[in-house]
């Protein structure tokens, strides 16, 4: 179109016209980021306008010259053009565009990091503006001051400024501008580290640019929300969205965010073991980034292509890469980058047996991390030297190395906020627990060393779910009544280094030429900051440290949790250190730790049970004809699997009541249905289960209410007609039960009446979601109850039972932590849950919870109850796919 104006205006003899088409031209061309062009052509139309003596429009055209000169870094025209611009608006009394005008000179103090003086600019414009009612000017200088703040280091500030603009924008009826405030807000709680938060606002603000059309925002979502994801292991989700974010770059023609979009679906795809799409998709990325000019990223690509190497192992190539791109970070002076190249040297050389090498670059790479705050890259630095330690046979210092890796470890785990995301944030972190109990057991000091394998097994189990466990309510707002001051202090002072942290880093990685005096002024602000924090932490108290986020609870103490073992009770904790199996029998005067066989043995046994267990998904007809076989082939599995995990430490068994800690896939083994060749362990034994040890102990004393009215939901379908006979059988068996079928069993009922009963009850389908198990599900009557609506509920109650598929159900990821159904109902505050381990039969389910409640109604205890139930059941239904489907978890 401004072509076509350009053509039309040469052919006539119209000055002011010709003016005005090359003053369209030049905005266009500002707009397609030819910004040399688009300033000759300024030049041309401000020239026109003198010519023919309109000189409101010479000031205009200036104004509007100003952006592209200062992108240019032509700053000294860029201000002559705003110095003439102001004295033609000055001299008309126009205070609107003398207003405008400030936003434009704050631009240019802003590119020339001068940004006290780019703020008065903006905070003259926002006062003349507000008097001229311009409401577009007002939003952009709103976002323009939030900018300045942020380079200001003044979070409160740019958070200000930045919801004053979105509700300003709404208030407008300006949407767009909406959406980019809402992203804007996001990206400053990412900076933060306020992950949780950011996951949040970012999904909401991707929402929000997608309805308003808002492409550019809507792809910034995309590609923060993947780097996100990749810093916490979530490749799968990472893979989605950095190609989303790809595809919306290249259509907007933007080079740089295309190339790290392409750079973080490499990344994704190589965690993912797909390594020659990483390989190739690296290359691309690559080629861009040269193209652009950037010095830091070609390099850091490098870093990953040497590590996809590694994992391949293609040693001595990724050795080569790994060195250059070592002597590139150095160069550069980016210090955690050079740790990272310096770790996978060392990793290199161990698998290539040159320990001597290998602990020279562990001993560069903790050097180097002397004046870092890097607690990810010191967990990996000091577990490799222990690993390093432990090739020369130096146990004690290894021991020492591992300790300090722990350390941390831990500290890493506090700075994560959102709960889901602490789950897989790294995934080799139980290596160093698994290092530290081998190192115990092969202590010859007495029982000391049994105990501390005993702690550090605790300590690797389900440590975010512990941490729910404590913390059941839902979250309260950051500004918690009751906090003190040195508890804010000390989280806001977190908050703030995490921002400088992020925004060093992004300065060393940006597409123009580094600004080597700002990250020098960014990291000597993070120092004063990092020895603020440390003089706070030494006037802190424990309980200030806590509750601060800086020290969460490990596991609970070894004789807490003896304390809090009933009589005649032993709880069998398992853990995996490579491939062994180890058991641990822990009652209240006995704590023996013992090997039992391999998990690569059991994967196999474990993999035929459920074979035999799937069947029943056939017809009626094939399970009635062929049900002896059926019968025999299960429980053969079942004596294999009992001959690995129980016959080992069976003459140790002697209590009435057995408490099952699994670990990794031994989740989903049916202890209590394991069987000796003539009895099942149900037949000699009550059983129940346990995420850890710890979580027992503390699910004992949990304070729930005992009293009140039973809350019974069914939710019938046609697969599963017998829960409506299911649900009015319980409510009959219990005393003041409220029965909700159907529709009328919603989550606005769970919500209001669950708090004030004693136990709930819900017959209905469990989805769980293998790909993403965070969005398990149960279905209510006219929704779907996920694990993440199951965190905001309260449930104080003595007992949750889940009848319907699956409800057990979980994924095991890294750090053991289960996340299921289970996770959601024991932050919710329930003392103990009955859940199913398969898909149910829908007869046997509706009679088993008769008998069941009728038990637990007769005074029996939860686990009495539940095996007995077993036991009667199994007269009527043998296979124990139909008798013993359902699991207690927690107190007995």
């Amino acid at each position: 179109m401004a072509d076509l104006a350009l053509t039309i205006c040469q052919d006539t003899n119209d000055k002011e016209s010709l003016a005005r088409a090359l003053r369209a031209k030049a905005n266009v061309l500002y707009a397609q980021r030819e910004h040399s062009s688009a300033v000759q052509l300024h030049e041309q139309a401000v020239a026109c306008f003198e010519s023919i003596g309109r000189t409101h429009e010479v000031a205009r055209t200036l104004s509007g010259s100003i952006q592209p000169m200062l992108l240019l870094g032509e700053y000294d025209r860029a201000f002559a053009a705003a110095e003439r611009a102001r004295q033609i608006f000055a001299a008309e009394g126009n205070a609107w565009r003398l207003a405008r005008l400030e936003i434009n000179v704050g631009n240019i103090y802003h590119r020339q990091d001068r940004f006290h003086e780019a703020s008065v600019c903006y905070e003259r414009a926002y006062l003349g503006l507000m008097d001229e009612k311009d409401a577009e000017g007002i939003a952009a200088v709103l976002s323009n001051m939030a900018t300045c703040y942020i380079s200001l280091h003044a979070f409160s500030k740019a958070i200000d400024a930045y919801r004053k603009a979105r509700e300003f924008c709404e208030a407008h009826a300006m949407p767009l501008l909406v959406s980019q405030a809402d992203y804007n807000i996001a990206y400053l709680h990412y900076q933060r580290g306020e992950y949780g938060k950011a996951i949040e606002m970012l999904r909401a603000a991707r929402i929000a640019c997608m309805k308003v059309n808002d492409s550019y925002h809507f792809a910034l979502c995309n590609l923060d929300l993947a780097e996100l994801y990749l810093e916490l292991n979530l490749s799968s989700d990472a893979a989605d969205l950095a190609q989303q974010g790809y595809e919306g770059f290249r259509k907007l023609n933007m080079s740089y965010e295309s190339a790290k979009c392409l750079a973080f679906s490499a990344i994704a795809a190589s965690q993912q073991g797909h390594a020659f799409e990483g390989l190739k998709l690296f290359s691309e990325a690559r080629e861009i980034f040269v193209r652009e000019k950037n010095q830091a990223w070609p390099s850091l690509i490098d870093l990953y292509r040497a590590l996809v190497f590694y994992n391949e192992g293609r040693f001595f190539e990724s050795r080569r890469i790994a060195v250059e791109t070592l002597n590139a970070f150095d160069r550069l002076n980016l210090s955690s980058k050079a740790v990272l190249a310096e770790l996978l040297l060392a990793r290199i050389a161990l698998r290539l047996d040159d320990v001597e090498q290998g602990y020279r670059h562990v001993n560069d790479a903790i050097a180097k991390l002397a004046g870092l705050e890097a607690p990810a890259l010191a967990y990996q630095a000091h577990l490799l030297m222990g690993n390093i330690h432990s090739a020369k046979g130096n146990a004690g210092q290894a021991y020492s190395s591992y300790q300090t890796a722990r350390q941390a470890l831990e500290t890493l785990r506090s700075s994560l906020h959102g709960e889901e995301l602490k789950i897989a944030f790294i995934e080799n972190r139980l290596e160093v627990y698994e290092h530290l109990v081998e190192i115990c057991l092969t202590r010859r000091d007495g029982t000391g060393g049994i105990e501390e394998a005993f702690t550090c097994i605790e300590q690797a189990k389900s440590r975010s779910l512990m941490d729910l466990f404590l913390r059941p309510a839902p979250s309260v707002s950051e500004q918690q009544t009751g906090q003190s001051d040195l508890v804010r202090s000390i989280r806001d002072l977190r908050e703030e280094l995490n921002w400088y942290y992020n925004l060093i880093e992004r300065q060393q990685l940006q597409p123009e030429q580094q600004a080597p005096e700002r990250i020098k002024a960014l990291q000597e602000q993070a120092g004063v900051r990092e020895k603020e924090l440390l003089h706070m932490l030494q006037e802190a108290t424990p309980a200030d440290a806590e509750q601060s986020g800086l020290q969460t609870p490990t596991s609970l103490p070894l004789e807490t949790i003896r304390a809090a073992i009933p009589a005649d009770t032993l709880i069998i904790e398992y853990f995996k250190v490579g491939d062994r199996i180890l058991v641990c029998v822990l009652g209240r005067e006995v704590l023996e730790i013992l090997p039992v066989t391999l998990e690569t043995r059991i994967a196999g046994f474990l993999r035929l049970l459920q074979f035999q267990l799937s069947k029943f998904r056939l017809n009626p007809e094939y399970l009635e004809t062929f049900k002896d076989s059926l019968l025999q082939s299960t429980q053969a599995h079942l004596s294999e699997l009992y001959q690995e995990l129980i016959a080992p430490v069976g003459s140790r068994l002697k209590a009435s009541h057995l408490v099952f800690v699994p670990h990794g896939l031994l989740h989903y083994v049916p202890f209590h249905a394991l069987c000796d060749g003539t009895q099942y362990l149900v037949d000699r034994y009550t059983v129940s289960y346990s995420p850890s040890a710890s979580i027992f102990a503390l699910s004992q004393g949990r304070s729930v209410k005992s009293s009140g009215p039973a809350l019974v939901f069914g939710i019938p379908d046609v697969q599963a007609p017998a829960i409506l006979d299911e649900v009015h059988a319980v409510k009959r068996v219990l005393d003041q039960a409220e029965l909700f079928v159907g529709e009328d069993a919603t989550e606005a009922i769970l919500r209001s009446k669950g708090p004030q009963g004693r136990l709930i009850h819900i017959a209905t389908h469990g989805h769980f979601r293998h790909d993403n198990p965070m969005f398990s599900a149960i279905r209510l009557g006219t929704s779907y109850l996920s694990l993440f609506d199951l965190y905001q509920l309260r449930l104080p109650v003595d007992l949750i039972t889940l009848s319907g598929c699956s409800t057990g159900l979980n994924v095991v990821a890294a750090g053991d932590e289960l996340i299921g159904l289970a996770r959601g109902l024991l932050h919710a505050g329930a003392q103990s849950l009955i859940l199913s381990l398969w898909d149910v039969h829908d007869k046997s389910t509706a009679d088993y919870m008769s008998v069941f409640y009728r038990l637990l109604r007769g005074g029996k205890d939860k686990a009495t109850a539940i095996r007995d139930a077993m036991l009667e059941l199994r007269s009527s239904y043998p296979h124990p796919f139909q008798w013993a489907p359902f699991i207690l978890v927690g107190k007995i």
